[in-house]
């Protein structure tokens, strides 16, 4: 701990599409980045239909966590925490991947969907939290909704509904967009589904939201393709607001084209093209049915949702209480 309370953290986030890393400095003041990696590693590979999770899988996500493990020990990280999600949280083999971790010297812990969303939140909400704030998820294999106030840093964060559904852009690509590119059928299917889905938690709210804030990599990658980002830079894109407009007119030019013409299109990681097309139409319709016309983007999510929550474990701090809390 240095003079000002506060703690180097590490943090990998093992998604279904994205292995990602965060090492920063986390403590009164907040958290100020050190190093933020993210690379597509597939975890969900083939496991919609089969409810398993790959040998190659498991191997690229093990290999990838092994090498954040290091470089985050290597800048002085006290601690690291490893989280899996929704692939993780949903397969039969898990605990192989817990194994192939364990090897590498990184301990797996793999998070319930109220524990992902009420972490999102924290995130996302770190510097751009308000009265009513819909914080939306699309992650590879579900995405969370979580409505609240606040900011966890302050110490008036505090959750009124959240949801993990079980509707992502990995997932609703195996199961709905077979055709290169997606038939207009398909689809028409997949919204259909994606809309029953995520429509519960909406009718449920007491009060609609204010605003919405949007996290991970579909947002962000709709927002450089808006923007026609080359290079990607996260300041542009942390705070950015991307219209309903933008995100339906991303979403009928992605859909419109072969996987080889989606690489190519400017502020679009190529590795994200595969699930794009779902990712988009799941949200779009979050947007759709919160009533609302536009949503911030955000590059602060569950990353530093879990590093402050890690901090406040280690330091006796209050927020992580808070960050917990339900309405």
């Amino acid at each position: 701990m240095d003079a000002e309370g506060g703690l180097r953290l590490g943090v990998i986030d093992m998604g279904t599409v994205t292995t990602r890393l965060l090492v920063a400095d986390v403590g009164p003041a907040g958290v100020r980045e050190v190093v933020r990696r993210s690379k597509i590693t597939h975890l969900g590979d083939g496991w919609t239909g089969t409810g398993r999770l790959s040998r190659e899988a498991i191997a690229r996500v093990a290999e990838t966590a092994a090498e954040y493990a290091g470089e985050a020990h290597a800048l002085g990280a006290v601690d690291v925490v490893a989280l899996a999600t929704s692939a993780a949280r949903d397969a039969e083999n898990a605990d192989e991947l817990g194994d192939a971790l364990a090897r590498s010297g990184v301990e797996l812990r793999i998070i319930s969907g109220d524990e992902e969303a009420a972490l999102t939140f924290a995130g996302a909400t770190y510097e751009l939290g308000g009265p009513g704030t819909l914080v939306v998820d699309v992650g590879g294999g579900s995405t969370e909704l979580v409505l609240g106030s606040g900011t966890v840093v302050d110490g008036t964060l505090k959750v009124e509904a959240a949801r993990s559904v079980d509707v992502g852009s990995k997932r609703v690509t195996e199961l709905f967009l077979q055709s290169d590119p997606p038939a207009p059928r398909e689809i028409e299917q997949a919204h259909a589904h994606v809309a029953e889905e995520l429509r519960p938690f909406f009718v449920a709210l007491k009060e609609r939201p204010q605003r919405m804030v949007s996290v991970a990599g579909t947002a962000t990658s709709l927002a450089a393709i808006d923007m026609a980002l080359d290079p990607y830079d996260p300041e542009r894109v942390h705070g950015y607001a991307l219209s309903g407009a933008a995100i339906s007119d991303a979403l009928e030019r992605l859909a419109s084209v072969t996987l080889a013409e989606r690489k190519q299109v400017v502020g679009l990681e190529p590795d994200r093209a595969s699930v794009i097309v779902a990712g988009a139409l799941i949200l779009q319709t979050a947007l759709a049915l919160s009533g609302l016309d536009s949503t911030l983007v955000s590059e602060h999510d569950i990353l530093y949702g879990a590093a402050l929550d890690r901090y406040a474990s280690l330091a006796g701090s209050p927020a992580r209480d808070e960050a917990g809390e339900r309405g």
